[in-house]
């Protein structure tokens, strides 16, 4: 164990590991609102993430740029990034709601039990998994170099980048933005209504369908934007990306309270800093068996999480 270098490298491995969280974070938010609203692990969840980071390659792809391109202007930069955004919530978010209608909303008609769920759950990620595998033959891509990584604080050995900024920030503004559209507007409420009690819900009027459809395209929408922080920060990605960081976003949602839409924030952010320690102290390879160790430690000792509460009781 490497303690000498953990304490002498504690403030890059803090920095780094935020940013991986954030990632974390926002691809945790839609296991979170899954099962806030339907109880239910949507390990689909995963590949929706997957085909984000493909779709705004392949989208960065239709204007020439590739992993040997030269980094852009501001102004290219900028429009290249809504461009890949857009790609990778469009197709997330599309991929998302397929997997609900194709998967899940056959089973609900018929009052399937939860067994059933969670086998078409794991039988859909593996389909498409396997599906991107093939129509990649395996093998990573390299990311464009859109926004080159530079220095803009320095604080001793710490240095960080634009790009580790942009992410904390965007995941922090995301989660705000979901948050206020949870608390403050009509869709939210019937979302909170159904978390608490979908038969009283369904009395009152709102439309149980229709809600989870919702709960699964926002879902999609953070997977999408997730993915491209993901692509940019890691420079490859490859068609097993959504499974390895399916296991993180997983745990964080469980570390914060799975259900709890600030419990994933938190979660993402402790455990991104978390595997970053563990690196540091037992080497890069450790980085995913520390994240599926503190699963199990939370299951076992704390399974309803730090902040414990459920979507339709939460604030957020």
């Amino acid at each position: 164990m490497n303690f000498s270098g953990l304490i002498n490298d504690f403030g890059p491995l803090t920095v780094s590991g935020l940013a991986q969280g954030a990632i974390i974070a926002l691809f945790a938010l839609g296991y979170t609102l899954v099962y806030g609203v339907l109880r239910l692990i949507n390990f689909a969840h995963s590949e929706v993430f997957l085909l984000g980071t493909y779709a705004c390659l392949i989208a960065w792809g239709w204007f020439g740029l590739d992993q040997n391109s030269a980094a852009p202007a501001v102004g290219a930069m900028l429009g290249y990034m809504a461009l890949g955004l857009v790609a990778a919530i469009v197709i997330s978010g599309v991929a998302a709601l397929g997997v609900e209608l194709v998967a899940y909303r056959p089973l609900r008609r018929r009052n399937a039990p939860p067994l059933a769920f969670l086998i078409t759950a794991i039988g859909a990620s593996l389909a498409i998994s396997e599906t991107v595998g093939v129509l990649t033959h395996r093998n990573q891509r390299g990311v464009p170099p859109i926004i080159e990584a530079r220095t803009v604080i320095t604080i001793g050995n710490t240095h960080i980048t634009n790009l580790q900024i942009l992410i904390v920030a965007l995941a922090l503004v995301m989660m705000f933005v979901l948050d206020r559209f949870i608390n403050g507007s009509r869709l939210g409420r019937g979302i909170r209504a159904v978390a608490q009690n979908p038969d009283s819900a369904a009395l009152m009027g709102v439309n149980k369908s229709r809600v989870i459809a919702l709960v699964f395209l926002l879902g999609g929408l953070m997977a999408g934007i997730a993915a491209v922080m993901y692509d940019l920060k890691i420079g490859v990605t490859k068609y097993d990306a959504g499974f390895l960081l399916g296991i993180d976003a997983f745990t964080a949602a469980v570390l914060g309270g799975i259900g709890n839409l600030r419990g994933a924030l938190v979660g993402g952010l402790l455990l991104g800093v978390l595997q970053a320690y563990a690196a540091g102290l037992f080497g890069s390879q450790w980085l995913h068996a520390a994240a599926f160790v503190l699963l199990v430690l939370i299951l076992l000792f704390r399974p309803t999480g730090l902040l414990g509460e459920s979507l339709g009781r939460a604030r957020a």
